[in-house]
């Protein structure tokens, strides 16, 4: 069975912590982004988000949020599966949007990737 909690890493060497999980599912933690919009250097940024509550079997569904911190004037949903591959390794996927602020309404077909 898969537990969210503890360090992952992604394709884009990008880190994500999560150091709470509770009870009912719900998480925190931090997210380490290694690509940034601006092109800049790396960004700790927090994160929330809730688990689906299964039983002793069965891979969860998750999902949950980063706040762009103090670099960025974005933030990302991530929704995604946990699994564990016939080795044994605890593997997420995830598919995210990322929603940027834009100045008007005439813009907002830009706004999100």
């Amino acid at each position: 069975q898969c537990q969210l909690n503890g360090l992952w890493r992604n394709d884009q060497d990008s880190l994500m912590e999560i150091s709470v999980l509770r009870d009912n599912g719900d998480f925190q933690g931090h997210y380490l982004t290694r690509v940034t919009l601006s092109g800049g250097c790396a960004h700790i940024s927090p994160l929330r988000g809730a688990q689906q509550q299964l039983g002793e079997e069965g891979w969860p569904t998750f999902a949950f949020t980063v706040r762009w911190d103090k670099f960025s004037n974005a933030t990302t949903a991530f929704v995604g599966q946990c699994f564990v591959d016939a080795g044994g390794k605890e593997i997420l996927t995830t598919m995210w949007l990322l929603r940027e602020a834009v100045g008007s309404l005439e813009e907002d077909w830009k706004a999100t990737r």
